[in-house]
């Protein structure tokens, strides 16, 4: 997104496009899965007086903007990445801590049968599924 979008979009809502609100959707667009831990040091390359609870809340507002999404790969930090992207299910190794993505339509059946069972519509771009990897499964 360019920094006038942003700026507009800010702007509707009474505020302002600062330096630090740029340079962190710019770490999550050039970081692509990211904690906020990890966006917070790629800023402080840039900006060193960026503390983590700006971070934190600038995340919040992309999120709100729908510029960015986040999904949760592990029991720390949620992990963001840019909106608009391709959805994607996360798959993630319990052993080895890869992340893999697969297309989101292998979760058609699932999607399907909870919206006609429980008319609940699944977030697919949050759904994060773990296990075992094939090349951990291979050496264990």
């Amino acid at each position: 997104m360019s920094a006038p979008s942003l700026a507009e979009m800010l702007r509707e809502r009474g505020l302002r496009l600062t330096p630090q609100r740029q340079l962190i959707l710019e770490a999550v667009h050039e970081l692509g899965h990211a904690t906020p831990e990890q966006i917070h040091q790629a800023v402080r390359e840039r900006a060193a007086g960026v503390n983590i609870t700006t971070v934190y809340r600038t995340l919040e507002l992309l999120e709100e903007l729908g510029l960015v999404n986040h999904t949760h790969l592990s029991h720390g930090s949620p992990t963001y990445h840019r909106a608009g992207e391709d959805q994607h299910v996360h798959l993630v190794c319990r052993t080895c801590g890869s992340v893999g993505e697969v297309d989101p339509a292998i979760m058609e059946p699932v999607t399907v049968r909870l919206r006609d069972e429980r008319n609940f519509r699944v977030d697919v771009g949050h759904v994060s599924l773990f296990g075992v990897c094939g090349d951990c499964k291979e050496r264990a």
